[in-house]
């Protein structure tokens, strides 16, 4: 129900440094969350199982630059926080998806690719 205004405002740049356009203009709303710099999001889950307690509600999504999974907890609809996963496996993360079963499934970016399902802890 509200207008976020991309491409007429953003907090984008381009990859030579320099903004995409204004970051503020009348009539258009801030967005929830955004990176600055740029985490590159890929692919975007909302997760709703069970298979992770505490998790249902939040999102999980692919960083490319970053090589990280990024989860963000919501109360409601703000965002109040945000945790970096498997970061050591120093791979970019294409695609995040929640399958039917309820698991988590991400798809790596790389000459050896690699599609993985993301286990709860014990």
């Amino acid at each position: 129900g509200v207008n976020y205004g991309w491409p007429v405002i953003t907090y984008g740049r381009e990859y030579y440094g320099p903004g995409i356009g204004d970051t503020e203009k009348k009539g258009y709303a801030q967005p929830l969350l955004h990176w600055t710099p740029s985490i590159a999001p890929a692919g975007m889950a909302f997760i709703t199982s069970d298979r992770y307690p505490g998790w249902q509600g939040h999102t999980a999504n692919g960083a490319l630059k970053l090589q990280h999974l990024n989860m963000v907890a919501f109360d409601g609809q703000q965002p109040i926080s945000e945790t970096r996963l498997l970061g050591d496996r120093e791979q970019r993360i294409r695609d995040v998806r929640q399958g039917p079963d309820g698991y988590l499934y991400l798809l790596t970016d790389s000459n050896k690719g690699q599609l993985l399902k993301l286990n709860p802890a014990e």
